[in-house]
């Protein structure tokens, strides 16, 4: 089971796991409505290394970039399940609109974005100077959050 951690303890855990050689992978998201789409994701992403950190955004933050209606999952229980997936080592939170802040500090050996932001992906130029690699993954068809709540508004009477 993943860890739910904060920024400064996210910090000291990348230190001892970069000092055991361990190799880091990272990536973010709103995650609500966790779907088979994002399980598959985490999965692959896990798969490039030997740990895997999940940022999610904050209420606030998904609010800001998805509307007002969003996120129908509060962070407390976003995180609560992305800790109980498999693939998942350690959970974290980001206010910002983009982890660009939190990618330059922890310096992650493997960036891991959705296909759907291969035009852009914040951190890309930090892990890069670092020496990490930068991942675009496929997205698993047929799942999107976005797409689930307007179907279930669709089929409101």
């Amino acid at each position: 089971m993943g860890e739910l951690l904060t920024r400064d303890q996210l910090s000291l855990r990348r230190a001892e796991w970069k000092a055991a050689g361990k190799k880091v992978v990272f990536t973010n998201g709103c995650y609500d409505l966790l779907h088979p789409g994002h399980v598959r994701l985490l999965e692959r992403s896990r798969g490039l290394g030997d740990m895997l950190i999940l940022a999610l955004n904050t209420d606030a933050s998904v609010s800001r970039y998805k509307g007002p209606s969003r996120p129908l999952i509060p962070e407390a229980e976003r995180a609560a399940l992305a800790c109980a997936l498999e693939a998942v080592d350690a959970v974290t939170f980001f206010d910002e609109d983009t982890p660009r802040e939190l990618i330059a500090e922890i310096l992650p050996d493997v960036l891991v974005k959705g296909a759907d932001w291969s035009h852009f992906i914040a951190g890309r130029e930090e892990v890069e100077a670092a020496g990490g690699v930068v991942h675009a993954l496929p997205l698993e068809p047929g799942y999107s959050s976005t797409n689930i709540e307007q179907e279930l508004l669709r089929r409101q009477p």
